[in-house]
């Protein structure tokens, strides 16, 4: 189903996050605003206006602060904080972050598209350059290269792993690791399943991958038996099980997954149902 049109999200919608208050995070690229789910509404319950231009990524923690991209032109990324609802700067970057996370150290991590590398500040840092955390800079399919990196997730151990979108494949880093372990996708042993353009990752609480595949427009899935097309697995299109290049995808609670349909400008609900069979 539908969750928001292009009449709410406007145009080419691609940031969304859920926090675990169920609250719904995106943002309206048109407006410039961050659009507020809250208590299961349908329509947005509050929104945050700033000169974002085209944010690509948030993400949001516990206590409801937000993170969001506004490197296109801005060259930053901003922390709205909700005790005083004001914003700050944390990061500097000389372009768009694709994805943000904020692992349980409190470390801030970005994906750097054009720059083809994954960058961290410590948020307690007074120095707001972030460090390279993977790939070196330079487009590349080696295993210490990334090329036009996306999405992000950082596990409890602190391995990152990313959605290294031009090389067609998800990439593992173990802490302090720069090389990385091709999950699935070109180079991995998971050679049956090719992906095209991966662009947004979840890991779930059994460590198993969600992925968002922004060429074909599905949701691939991983289980006990590997991986397997979830969402959108007769090809693209604007039907209500369909998708039209997907960027990034986030559960609520219930296990429902929520996806940005950026070509087809709307967020997309997928409801979970435990008696439902997965192609």
């Amino acid at each position: 189903i539908t969750f928001a049109d292009q009449n709410i999200i406007g145009t080419k919608p691609h940031a969304l996050f859920i926090n675990t208050n169920n609250t719904i995070y995106s943002v309206n690229r048109n407006t410039k605003e961050i659009l507020i789910w809250a208590n299961q509404s349908s329509n947005p319950t509050k929104n945050i206006s700033r000169n974002f231009i085209e944010s690509f990524s948030i993400f949001v923690t516990n206590v409801g602060d937000i993170f969001i991209d506004n490197g296109f032109l801005n060259n930053q990324v901003n922390q709205w904080i909700q005790r005083n609802e004001s914003f700050i700067t944390v990061m500097s970057v000389n372009y768009s972050c694709y994805g943000l996370f904020v692992d349980q150290n409190n470390s801030l991590y970005c994906s750097k598209y054009f720059k083809h590398k994954v960058v961290k500040r410590w948020l307690n840092d007074v120095d707001l350059t972030p460090k390279i955390v993977a790939g070196n800079g330079t487009n590349g399919s080696a295993l210490n290269q990334l090329s036009s990196p996306e999405g992000l997730f950082v596990d409890v151990n602190f391995d990152l792993y990313v959605a290294d979108s031009g090389n067609n494949r998800i990439q593992q880093f173990e802490v302090g690791q720069l090389n990385g372990t091709t999950k699935v996708g070109n180079g991995s042993s998971n050679v049956t399943f090719p992906l095209n353009r991966p662009s947004g990752i979840v890991l779930d609480a059994q460590k198993y991958l969600f992925i968002v595949e922004y060429e074909k427009g599905r949701i691939i899935r991983e289980d006990a038996n590997g991986f397997r097309c979830l969402v959108g697995c007769d090809g693209k299109g604007s039907q209500s099980d369909q998708l039209s290049d997907p960027t990034t995808l986030s559960f609520d609670i219930d296990g429902n997954i929520f996806v940005s349909d950026w070509g087809n400008s709307r967020i997309q609900k997928f409801t979970f149902e435990k008696t439902s069979c997965g192609k």
